[in-house]
């Protein structure tokens, strides 16, 4: 079949021709239509592709021209340098110091717990929270009429205990010991009479005026007078022995046991006054005026903030490079404060298992009272201290990740050219990084836009940089003792 007659067959449907009742096909004629159908849809596609085809060559063609063209102009033009503006820093021997911190609570130096030692009611207590105490003053005053009647009982008792014991260490019968006593300072008395009247009958007899039996008769008085006194003061003594020792011990124990009564009951007494141990700040109030305090229940809470602790938990991994007189910086986080300056007074030796820290504490002046008992405050330590380090700022050091021990810094060298240099890194602060390795003292390193910065780049110092080294070195120098 001809191409001719396929258009033609395709152009037309006989069908149409036909007259209506007579629009019938036959099994023949329609396969034939389908054919040519077919036939047609399989033509047009080949059409299309090869015009596709074509379309996408010449576009080829037309980009390959253009990019010929772009290479040999660039190719004409002559090369430029880039030079990049950065900021740059020396390498420097310095100490630098690994810093840990860990938020710690306040508790002060020295703290009391004031309780009654007595069961009574509060007779006298003013309203002392957030009010200072001097150690020894009155805090509260218990009601002790019924301790007063209790001494006024113990010092009668002591008293009957003590003449008691008097009767019995001096004799059963007062009468006879006080004639006893009289008796013998009568015959003490004429001892005395007698010597000094044979004094002077003496001096007379020498002079003449008296005769010998004179001074006989006044020396046998004299002697007369001395065996009286003799025989009285063992008379007194033989009294006071022929006394039965267990009464005396007796009397005795009885007179100690009143006066232990009594000094115990005065103790009691002024349990009934109570004053503050120590001076500091009353934090705590538990019981006021006219409330019934029993024996042991607390009144107040006194806390001496002049000089306080900070104990805070730090990794037990850090603590080993903890000692105590280490300094450290405390600042409170409840409220706004100047950084303060303390030490190291106790690292525990317990280590906590649930979350593996160690205890620190860090005691420090707060004469100011910038510091509140039980607030809150950050402690920062030093936990690592390497002298003669080389340091560069932290700026400068571009680490692999961010707990990476390994980096890159741009070293810019005489040609101002920077070249990227792999570093290892030691101590690491905010401001400084410790290069343990691949870095010499007084290199130079960039410290401002080394971010993806090629090596080799041209770069260009900024003038104000060397004027913050300059200023910085100045500065070094006067720190310098």
């Amino acid at each position: 079949m001809d191409d001719s007659r396929i258009n033609d067959a395709t152009d037309r449907d006989p069908l149409n021709d036909l007259p209506a009742g007579e629009r019938v096909r036959t099994e023949v004629e329609t396969d034939y239509w389908l054919d040519v159908r077919s036939e047609r849809l399989a033509r047009n596609r080949r059409r299309n592709l090869i015009i596709v085809a074509a379309v996408a060559i010449v576009a080829l063609l037309t980009l390959l021209v253009i990019v010929w063209r772009w290479r040999n102009s660039a190719a004409t033009e002559p090369e430029t340098a880039v030079v990049v503006s950065v900021k740059v820093a020396k390498a420097e021997r310095k100490t630098i110091s690994a810093a840990v911190s860990a938020v710690g609570t306040i508790f002060p130096r020295d703290k009391a717990e004031v309780a009654a030692k007595v069961s009574a009611q509060i007779k006298q207590m003013a309203i002392l929270k957030n009010k200072p105490v001097r150690a020894g003053e009155v805090i509260a005053v218990l009601e002790s009429r019924d301790l007063v009647a209790q001494r006024n009982e113990a010092v009668a008792a002591l008293r009957e205990a003590q003449a008691n014991e008097r009767s019995v260490v001096t004799g059963s019968i007062p009468q006879a010991n006080a004639q006893d006593e009289k008796a013998l300072r009568d015959a003490r008395a004429k001892v005395a009479n007698t010597r000094a009247t044979y004094a002077r009958r003496q001096t007379l007899f020498e002079r003449g005026g008296i005769s010998k039996k004179d001074l006989e008769a006044s020396q046998l008085e004299v002697t007369t007078a001395e065996n009286e006194l003799r025989l009285q003061e063992q008379t007194v003594t033989l009294r006071t022995k022929s006394l039965n020792p267990n009464d005396r011990a007796l009397a005795q124990a009885r007179t100690a046991q009143a006066q232990q009564h009594l000094a115990t009951v005065d103790a009691q007494l002024s349990y009934a006054t109570i004053r503050a141990p120590i001076s500091g700040v009353v934090t705590d109030q538990f019981q006021y005026q006219g409330e019934f305090a029993a024996a042991g229940a607390k009144l107040v809470t006194i806390s001496d903030i002049s000089q306080v602790i900070v104990k805070a938990p730090f990794s037990d991994t850090v603590t080993a490079n903890l000692n105590v007189g280490d300094s450290a910086t405390v600042l409170p986080t409840d409220q706004a404060a100047e950084q303060m300056t303390g030490q190291v007074s106790l690292v525990s030796r317990a280590s906590d298992p649930t979350n593996r820290t160690v205890e620190v504490w860090v005691t420090l002046g707060n004469g100011k009272g910038a510091l509140r008992a039980n607030g809150a405050a950050q402690i920062t330590i030093a936990a690592q201290t390497k002298t003669d380090a080389i340091v560069v700022p932290a700026a400068a050091v571009t680490l692999e990740s961010t707990n990476a021990d390994e980096g890159t810094v741009m070293v810019v060298d005489t040609s101002n050219v920077a070249h990227e240099t792999k570093v290892t890194v030691g101590i690491r602060t905010q401001e400084f990084v410790e290069i343990a390795a691949g870095l010499q003292p007084g290199e130079t390193v960039v410290i401002e836009g080394n971010y993806a910065l090629p090596d080799g780049t041209k770069v260009e110092i900024s003038e104000d940089k060397k004027e913050e080294d300059s200023g910085a070195a100045s500065e070094e120098k006067k720190k310098e003792p």
